[in-house]
């Protein structure tokens, strides 16, 4: 179970990280995702900063298994706020959202299923 965690933790980090820096720096992918979703392009920092927080937060959950936790959970609830900005625009391609959702969901069960705080 150890070995699961680990993995599946750090890719989940690893993508969120990289789809962070994309809307901090303001790549183009990042930018025209948010066009197609109907979000304004002054929110790629906001998102980018806590697509970032849950990804620090998952690696924080090595040493403080409840940050990793919460980053988990933070993540699967911006990602349903994500499908629901592609409903609202009536953008049914879902290909790279259900990766990165199935990432946090997957995350936040490894994280549960480990530290089993019931």
């Amino acid at each position: 179970m150890l070995a699961a965690y680990i993995a599946v933790t750090l890719l989940a980090a690893a993508a969120n990280g990289s789809a962070a820096i994309a809307n901090l720096i303001g790549h183009e992918y990042a930018t025209t995702q948010a066009d197609k979703m109907r979000v304004p392009r002054s929110w790629n920092r906001p998102l980018g900063t806590l697509l970032g927080a849950g990804a620090l937060g998952l690696l924080a959950g090595f040493v403080v298994p409840a940050l990793g936790m919460l980053a988990a959970a933070g993540l699967v609830l911006y990602f349903l706020s994500a499908f629901g900005a592609h409903l609202r625009a009536r953008n049914y391609q879902f290909g790279p959202w259900a990766v990165m959702f199935s990432l946090a969901v997957a995350a936040l069960a490894v994280n549960l299923a480990y530290h089993h705080p019931w």
